[in-house]
């Protein structure tokens, strides 16, 4: 899927120097970027999503402790 981004010019700068250096494309490393970050970036952004809906949402927390308990887990 063709897909258009805008870069700032000095990442664009460096983006073309690196392909040229390499021999590979621009599109290359824009792709593995992606591929390799992604995860990384959804964790981060859903994440954040989830504890503003928390917090809106007006619930309480389990506090530490009464959730290790409960799980019986070790220290």
């Amino acid at each position: 899927m063709p897909t258009t981004i805008r870069l700032n010019p000095d990442v664009e700068a460096r983006l073309d120097r690196l392909a040229s250096r390499t021999g590979r494309s621009k599109a290359y490393y824009l792709r593995h970027l992606i591929e390799e970050h992604l995860d990384d970036l959804e964790d981060a952004y859903l994440g954040e999503a989830a504890w503003e809906a928390f917090q809106a949402s007006g619930d309480t927390a389990i506090p530490y402790e009464t959730l290790k308990q409960g799980l019986e887990l070790a220290d």
